[in-house]
């Protein structure tokens, strides 16, 4: 509940307010009222159920989903040109660089929505809503390094219970205004938008706040299953949440002054205030906790896939590998949404913030499911472009609402998007460009190893393990430390990682291991992208194939390259600001001693520049 439908969930706190009293508020008229709760209704049933529950969330990598792993599936389209995968992967990668956006403006958003509710108690309280937002946010953000294991077992029941009282709450209305319920109805939205032309467009881009959080159906798939997701939605969760939509409608029409804050007003007695604002800051803070978990995981999975540097990472569970803390990214998110809570001051005024990166997100995941559906599940052209069609067109008429908030503040979002797919791109392109020049000055092994039998260094006892990217060549670092010390260990192993397009490498798949002459072995550890790097501990698994490990007299040699710009008259692959840029990314990453948890004691590192 609080994982899944946290973002979407608390929704209704300003939904209703932002079309009726924003920046382009609808006159209050019963024919607007069941109009725009009309478009609601299909909104939710196109875009949440037809197009995620039951259609996206087939789309997945082993089990897992999220934009990353539609990617991966997008990727493995046969015969297509170099272009249009380039194309793709810069399409899932700036999604993924949206959602950064989106876990910024969802916790300053929500939050400040729940708080906004002392207000409605009295107006004496105003002045402290933005001071108890900013408080609140920081003890978010201060506890993450903790874990959520501690309270994870509250976010259940205290979401269910929210849920309960949206439907309670709309139910108590509704039935004193039973006409609402016309709204299912699409001919009401139909005639909305018929005769409020441009007001009805306008409306739209209020509206989208309805659905924010539903691509959360589809990434956390991973962790319930889709099955598990599909009933919870059906069965309580959009069920609920309209009969609270209903319910503010319901109200509107009988008392348009309601229109200041229509979900708390509609509780039925002012005692109940101060325990639903409490309430429904708990249930902020929760839905926050989930992207800000997003975050650290899409971070992750991010590093693994060679989009972003190594960063620390701390597992905070022993049970659960999936609960990680990254402090990087914590406190610049906690920057960012204290900067973005002062600057905007009110909700309303974030919602104008929301709504463009996730209806951008949600075009994306169309375009990319298209592929899927075309190139890998087969279907027909007609099928593929039907589907692609009605999608798009519904995607398009919301991102194109959102549009006009540019300049009121949805520059925010996207300018942080851009900035989040900049630093990926050129990490993966410099990355990139560097393994191709560390290949292309590379020795072959097997001649390396042919040359040794006509007499080579002094072979000393132990084991000398070497990190490459490219294990049919001879590690730099093995030339390095034979240049400068003269010798080798009687057994050399040549360590290869990589990281599949699949969330996960089973553990008897992990490890390949391959004999060659003068005491040398080739090892290949494989991770999928939402695995947990431990080369200690993957070793280990070596002896099933006859090469065992003794940890203490093992010595690990991994080289720490200097990258350094060519001069000015040879031309470069790389402009010259990317150039600085991944030259300070490159100098800040963590170290592959801490990423893969190697012993810091038994490791040596061996410098060298490479030219980009």
């Amino acid at each position: 509940m609080g994982v899944v439908f946290g973002d979407i969930g608390t929704s209704p706190l300003y939904t209703v307010r932002e079309i009726f009293a924003g920046h382009h508020p609808v006159a209050v008229t019963p024919d607007n009222v069941l109009g725009i709760l009309s478009l609601v209704f299909w909104a939710m049933t196109i875009t949440v159920s037809l197009k995620y529950v039951l259609f996206i969330t087939r789309a997945d990598n082993k089990g897992e989903g999220g934009i990353m792993a539609l990617t991966a599936l997008a990727l493995r389209t046969a015969n297509a040109s170099p272009r249009l995968l380039w194309l793709m992967s810069a399409l899932g990668i700036f999604g993924a660089a949206l959602f950064y956006g989106d876990a910024v403006i969802t916790p300053a958003m929500s939050v400040l929505s729940a708080v906004e509710g002392l207000k409605v108690v009295t107006p004496q309280l105003d002045p402290y809503v933005l001071p108890i937002a900013v408080i609140i946010l920081f003890l978010l953000f201060f506890f993450q390094r903790r874990g959520t294991a501690a309270v994870a077992a509250l976010f259940g029941p205290v979401m269910l219970f929210w849920f309960a009282t949206l439907g309670a709450l709309g139910l108590w209305k509704v039935i004193e205004t039973p006409a609402v319920l016309a709204a299912v109805n699409p001919w009401y939205a139909v005639a909305f938008i018929a005769e409020n032309q441009r007001l009805s467009f306008l409306a739209l881009g209020s509206v989208v706040l309805a659905i924010t959080g539903g691509e959360a159906l589809y990434a956390d798939m991973g962790h319930f299953g889709r099955r598990a997701i599909k009933w919870a939605w059906f069965a309580a969760v959009f069920p609920l949440l309209y009969l609270n939509y209903l319910g503010q409608g319901a109200l509107i029409l009988s008392n348009p002054q309601a229109i200041d804050n229509p979900f708390f007003l509609m509780v039925p007695s002012e005692s109940l205030l101060v325990p639903l604002v409490v309430l429904a800051t708990a249930a902020t803070v929760i839905a926050s906790q989930a992207v800000i978990s997003g975050a650290f995981s899409l971070t992750s999975q991010a590093m693994q896939l060679g989009y972003c540097p190594r960063i620390q990472v701390r597992f905070t569970s022993e049970r659960e590998k999936g609960q990680i803390y990254v402090p990087n990214i914590n406190w610049l998110l906690l920057l960012a949404v204290i900067v973005v809570v002062l600057g905007f001051r009110s909700s309303s005024n974030l919602a104008s913030a929301y709504g463009i990166a996730v209806t951008l997100t949600m075009m994306i995941d169309t375009i990319l499911a298209f592929v899927v559906v075309r190139a890998l599940w087969k279907w027909s052209w007609g099928w593929a472009a039907l589907f692609l069609v009605f999608f798009v067109v519904v995607d398009f008429a919301f991102f194109s609402a959102n549009i006009i908030k540019v300049f009121d503040g949805g520059w925010f979002p996207l300018v942080l998007g851009v900035s989040v797919f900049v630093l990926l791109s050129t990490w993966k392109l410099g990355r990139r460009l560097l393994s191709e020049r560390q290949k292309e000055q590379a020795i072959p092994l097997d001649a390396f190893i042919a040359g040794l039998a006509e007499g080579g260094p002094q072979r000393v006892d132990g084991t000398g393990v070497f990190l490459t990217a490219h294990p049919e060549g001879v590690p730099r670092a093995l030339l390095h430390n034979l240049n400068h010390n003269k010798v080798l260990h009687q057994r050399i192993v040549v360590l290869n990682v990589s990281t599949e397009d699949v969330p996960h490498v089973p553990e008897d798949e992990r490890i390949a291991v391959e004999s060659l002459p003068a005491g040398f072995h080739r090892v290949f550890v494989r991770y999928g992208f939402k695995d947990d790097p431990d080369l200690p501990q993957a070793l280990e698994r070596c002896a099933a194939h006859g090469l065992c490990f003794a940890m203490m007299e093992t010595s690990f040699f991994l080289g720490r390259e200097t990258v350094v710009g060519l001069p000015l008259a040879r031309h470069s692959r790389m402009a010259h600001w990317r150039q600085v840029l991944f030259n300070w990314m490159f100098r800040n990453a963590d170290t592959a001693t801490a990423f893969f948890k190697i012993p810091p004691n038994r490791v040596v590192e061996l410098g060298a520049q490479v030219e980009l």
